[in-house]
């Protein structure tokens, strides 16, 4: 066996070889299965949520602008209904504004009495009237939410009964009305005269303190004196209002014309006798309390109510849009999350390492996927330089035994003994690498087995050392065995043997004449140690890492004057692995070598060796 220098081939036991990334530990928060649930449930409730409140912003504000369209609808009907209320005494000339209140607002329009006896109906034939009417019209019961101007009182103000002053009245006031305003416009006042419910002219747009100091010179106090007609009404309610409140224990008041009471008295009763006093004096003035119903445009019971299209196109494009979004979000979320595996993937299409620096799981599977790149490119190196060496040892016995027969069969040589004794020991080299090579074969594809039995080692190295003593002996080097202590244990004696031969046979090989080389066999109480040393050139500290590589040699050319194949010391270390032991090295230069086997006591069942990747072809 040789010390050769060829490189490592497939199970030749470089380093590094046979290394994963294996099970690494890493923050959750960059797990890629954690990331990517989190990503998908924050999009999902975003979505959600966005949709949900997007569409509920837009349905309340679209069913708001509906609803709102159709209660300024009902408000104006019931405004204007209020109005004429207020206006008239009965109901009878009601058809034309239910009419034309229909006609503006797109309703139907019934107006009945509060036995639900039909007063007007802006629609052709009879319809069943809904069991709740939209609103009760009774213009001294208003309600203030519809109806702000009538305040506190509920009364509609523009129900003046028997304030309403008859046209010469009305002509007289007007006339004082424009002549004050003429008055004002002279000193710079802008005024407008503007007719009140009761048909009193009144000064608006003025300020009050410029009026108060022009009043007397401009006639203003004159038009704030109240006519016979306005007179005989507030006499009617002020005996009113004080009759209730004499019968409350109040004091009597004096109302002017704007009804507020000229001197200070309690409020709440005072109003309330105000407000009932009022109701009673304008109920011959006003329609009776009337129920109206306000339908659908096709008569039907109760309003229906939906969404135009403008704000059904409104909602949709708002929910497409949010889902557009989240469709664009989770692609380019997805996009950059699938990016390293991409990378990976166009890496393992051009057979190159995978530029994935992550730490997540993508970033190991690169990392694995890298480790695994690297070793297949280095078991690729390792398969051409096999080869080579191969051939190259196969090619020195093949070149010998070829050229001594083609000098023979030229007759340059004679078929002596000599002739077939070097044709011999030429075929006995190549039987020798084959079978090497068989071996590793073997110990590579996992078919070495052991047959284990008792053994003694010590007993086992004294056959090999009898068995390479003649070669020893023309070596010049001395062979001896040294033993110590229990040295049995269960082994493949054949395989052990094999593996002391090999050690042997590799120390006398290199040991020069008068060298010695030494087996030592010692024990522990779980193991027992075969050690070979020798007295040789030894080995230099950068080469050690190497010397169990197929086909390495120490020296830098190929020569063959030492003999042995470059196998051996490979087979060494499969060997020892197989029976779950292991195989150091020590060696100093110009001092020697030792190769330390170390073997437990009993047999184990270990695995075999991991087999080398097939080469590619």
């Amino acid at each position: 066996m040789t010390r050769s220098r060829f490189r490592g081939v497939p199970g030749g036991g470089a380093p590094g070889l046979g290394r994963s990334p294996g099970r690494h530990s890493f923050p959750l928060r960059r797990s890629l299965v954690v990331r990517l649930t989190a990503v998908s449930l924050l999009i999902a409730l975003g979505s959600i949520a966005a949709t949900a409140w997007l569409a509920v912003q837009t349905t309340t504000r679209a069913i708001q602008q509906e609803q709102g369209q159709a209660l300024s609808g009902d408000a104006t009907i019931y405004t204007e209904l209020l109005g004429f209320a207020a206006a008239n005494h009965t109901w009878d000339q009601v058809g034309p504004k239910l009419k034309s209140l229909s006609d503006q607002t797109g309703r139907r329009v019934v107006l009945t009495t509060l036995d639900r006896r039909v007063l007007g109906d802006s629609g052709g034939a009879p319809v069943t009237l809904p069991v709740k009417a939209t609103a009760s019209v009774d213009p001294l019961h208003v309600d203030p939410v519809l109806l702000p101007e009538a305040g506190t009182s509920g009364i509609d103000p523009r129900a003046a009964g028997p304030f309403r002053l008859p046209p010469k009245e009305r002509a007289d006031l007007d006339g004082l009305a424009r002549k004050a305003v003429a008055c004002l416009d002279s000193m710079g006042i802008v005024s407008q005269v503007r007719e009140s419910a009761s048909g009193r002219a009144q000064l608006t747009g003025t300020d009050p303190l410029s009026v108060r100091y022009f009043a007397a010179k401009c006639g203003i106090y004159e038009l704030a004196v109240p006519t016979p007609t306005e007179q005989a009404a507030l006499a009617g309610l002020n005996e009113a209002v004080n009759h209730c409140l004499a019968s409350q224990g109040a004091e009597p008041v004096k109302l002017d014309l704007d009804l507020q009471v000229l001197d200070e008295h309690d409020q709440e009763p005072t109003q309330s006798c105000l407000d009932s006093a009022r109701r009673e004096q304008l109920t011959p003035y006003v329609a009776p309390p009337a129920l109206l119903f306000t339908l659908g445009p096709g008569g039907s019971q109760l309003p229906t109510f939906t969404l135009s299209r403008e704000n059904l196109t409104r909602i949709l494009a708002v929910t497409g849009g949010v889902l557009v979004l989240t469709a664009a979000l989770t692609v380019l979320v997805a996009r950059r999350l699938s990016r390293p595996l991409r990378a990976l993937t166009e890496a393992a299409k051009q057979d190159r390492p995978a530029p994935v620096r992550s730490r997540d799981e993508v970033g190991y599977l690169a990392a694995a996927f890298n480790d695994l790149t690297a070793r297949r490119e280095r078991i690729e190196e390792q398969r051409k330089a096999m080869v080579s060496d191969i051939a190259h040892e196969l090619r020195n016995p093949l070149n010998v035994i070829r050229g001594r027969l083609e000098a023979a069969e030229d007759g340059h040589l004679p078929f002596d003994h000599a002739l077939s004794a070097s044709l011999l020991e030429e075929t006995v080299l190549l039987q020798h690498i084959v079978e090497d090579l068989q071996d590793l074969a073997a110990a590579d594809a996992g078919r070495l087995r052991l047959h284990p039995e008792p053994v003694d080692a010590a007993e086992l190295a004294g056959h090999v050392a009898a068995a390479h003593a003649d070669r020893a002996a023309e070596a010049g080097v001395t062979l001896t065995v040294e033993a110590a202590g229990e040295t049995e244990l269960t082994a493949d004696p054949v395989r052990l043997r094999q593996v002391v031969g090999n050690l042997v046979t590799n120390a006398v090989r290199h040991t020069p004449p008068g060298g010695r080389v030494a087996i030592h066999v010692s024990s522990t109480v779980d193991a027992v140690t075969l050690a070979v040393a020798d007295t040789g050139a030894g080995i230099a500290a950068a080469d050690l890492p190497h010397v169990f590589d197929r086909f390495w040699r120490a020296e830098k050319s190929r020569s063959r004057q030492t003999g042995g194949s470059g196998l051996g010391l490979a087979i060494v270390r499969h060997l020892a692995q197989a029976h779950g032991g292991t195989v150091t090295v020590e060696s100093t230069v110009d001092v020697g070598s030792t190769f330390t086997v170390r073997l437990p006591r009993a047999a184990q069942d270990v695995a075999p060796p991991e087999p080398a990747p097939p080469p590619s072809p």
